[in-house]
């Protein structure tokens, strides 16, 4: 049974809370919390080695290049970041105390009011993040309440949301759905791989990051991401306010 009709059972009601209230424990699997040290001033070595994508530097941890595969837990680290994986820019996807702070950007749909419109292309993925992409119009999380809709033509769409390996057959349809979208008009890429290329990065055949080929206005990490995160990802492009900052 799908884990959302099980909390629906449980709660006693059908839809999440979130973003009006701080997504529970209960809603994000453990792996949607972004990695870090036990320690935040230490980074084993053997953290560093066990990483199959080279996520892990010794003062920084890349978000945009984990893909959660847990291998880094025995070795002094654990999934205790934000539930929202969510970055303006490519920079602030890394954590600890290396990392560069960024200057902030303008929010590219500000002026919109509660409706957005979104256009989803896959350009090559494993469908993982294509399941938690659409899990957001699920009764669960009921994309629709916070105006959030799926359209079929980029000609009706509001924002792009990219999800999977950049390849050369889907460079060019990428771009003419882009194009097709009208301004003012945002892109969001969603997991590792249009963001790094995740565990596919060394692949010859890619044309990847997808922040090559387009404008990428939000970064949501992880492999996949959670609908918490894809949802906080579509209202950060509106400028909307996260729950800890209405608060």
């Amino acid at each position: 049974m799908p884990s959302w009709i099980e909390q629906s059972i449980a709660r006693g009601i059908l839809t999440t809370r979130y973003p009006h209230a701080p997504a529970s424990d209960a809603e994000v699997p453990l792996t949607g919390r972004a990695p870090g040290p036990k320690d935040p001033g230490t980074t084993p070595r053997s953290a560093i080695d066990s990483c199959p994508v080279g996520a892990i530097a010794a003062t920084t941890v890349d978000q945009g290049k984990c893909i959660r595969c847990a291998r880094c837990l025995a070795r002094g680290f654990a999934f205790a970041g934000s539930v929202e994986s969510v970055a303006r820019a490519r920079a602030e996807l890394k954590t600890g105390p290396g990392a560069v702070p960024t200057a902030a950007r303008p929010v590219p749909l500000a002026e919109f009011g509660r409706s957005l419109h979104v256009f989803l292309v896959d350009v090559g993925s494993c469908n993982a993040c294509n399941l938690e992409v659409l899990g957001i119009a699920n009764p669960f999380y009921d994309s629709q309440r916070l105006g959030i809709f799926f359209t079929n033509s980029p000609r009706h769409a509001d924002v792009l949301l990219v999800v999977g390996v950049p390849t050369p057959e889907m460079r060019e349809p990428v771009l003419r759905a882009y194009d097709a979208i009208p301004a003012p008009k945002a892109v969001v890429a969603v997991g590792a791989c249009p963001i790094s290329g995740g565990a596919f990065a060394r692949n010859p055949g890619l044309v990847g990051p997808l922040d090559g080929i387009l404008p990428v206005d939000v970064y949501v990490a992880g492999c996949p991401p959670t609908p918490v995160a894809i949802l906080d990802a579509i209202r950060a492009v509106a400028g909307r306010a996260r729950p800890a900052e209405e608060a």
